[in-house]
């Protein structure tokens, strides 16, 4: 949706930063999820960084990746983000803000970091930087009455799909919709929040939703049998930190990259993912690429 091939769009211009984050926890590592301070990956964080607040812009109806708990956002990326702080010794507070308009909030710096689940994609990459940090696919869900099967975006021809506006759904179903038969409309719904995309399912306004698989799946999971996920994941892509496409921007996302690199040596990325049941989404290895070219 927030989640381009399976998940949220991101942001980058400039320099990419793009990194793959390990999933196996080592024997003996900590099962925290809070993270402690590494002076070598502090050391990285640009000066205009070290002291006040950096805003981090969430949007907030993404669970299990982030929501609202009270005035709170939580989630996995919300951990990882209070995680990635503690060990570059910074502060940061998170805000719960309208998808769509998060690039746009990082490129005039009234945010400093993007942390929604976004898909890494080539676009993006144009207008914010990148650091990479985990994978998703993009998953179907319906009713649990509806009898429709999915085994690919082509089957999405003949339905009314529900997706978030700003989503890399939303691109992947407006672009499938042109291909389709004339007598198999794709009929793109387009929502403001995952929320009232959730809603129009369960109405029946829409015949199914379309967003990340993970979210997919705790959305069904929540559903109480008022839903079920229908095919596998399509598109499997890496979701992106964003960070301003500048010097102090590239500057903050390496210092990210390498907070990453910590979490995942210490265990704390695993127990993290496995604490929101997303371990399935943990990526292999770590590395930094500016420019497509990798360093």
């Amino acid at each position: 949706m927030k989640h381009a091939s399976g998940a949220r769009l991101a942001l980058v211009s400039g320099a990419v930063a793009t990194l793959v984050v390990a999933s196996c926890a080592v024997a003996g590592a900590s099962t925290s999820t809070k993270g402690r301070y590494n002076a070598n990956a502090a050391k990285l964080v640009p000066a205009v960084y070290k002291t006040g607040t950096l805003q981090v812009a969430s949007d907030a109806t993404y669970a299990p990746d982030e929501s609202m708990s009270g005035s709170k956002v939580v989630g996995f990326d919300a951990d990882l983000m209070y995680a990635i702080a503690t060990t570059l010794g910074i502060h940061v507070k998170e805000n719960n803000a309208t998808f769509s308009g998060i690039i746009l909030g990082v490129q005039t710096n009234k945010y400093q970091i993007g942390n929604s689940s976004f898909t890494d994609t080539k676009a993006r990459e144009k207008q914010v930087n990148f650091v990479d940090y985990f994978k998703a696919g993009e998953g179907v869900y319906a009713k649990s009455s509806s009898t429709v099967t999915i085994n690919g975006l082509k089957s999405l021809c003949g339905l009314k799909v529900a997706v978030e506006t700003g989503t890399v759904e939303q691109t992947d179903a407006t672009n499938t919709a042109k291909h389709c038969a004339s007598n198999k409309k794709l009929t793109v719904l387009n929502y403001t929040t995952q929320t009232e995309a959730d809603l129009a399912v369960s109405t029946g306004a829409a015949n199914v939703g379309f967003l990340d698989s993970q979210i997919a799946g705790y959305v069904v999971s929540k559903s109480g049998g008022v839903f079920k996920l229908v095919g596998s994941a399509i598109n499997v892509a890496p979701y992106g930190i964003a960070t301003q496409k500048n010097a102090r921007g590239l500057g903050l996302a390496k210092a990210i990259q390498a907070a990453l690199k910590v979490l995942i040596a210490n265990g704390t990325y695993h127990a993290i993912l496995a604490k929101w049941g997303v371990t399935a989404g943990a990526v292999p290895a770590s590395k930094v690429v500016l420019n497509g070219a990798i360093s």
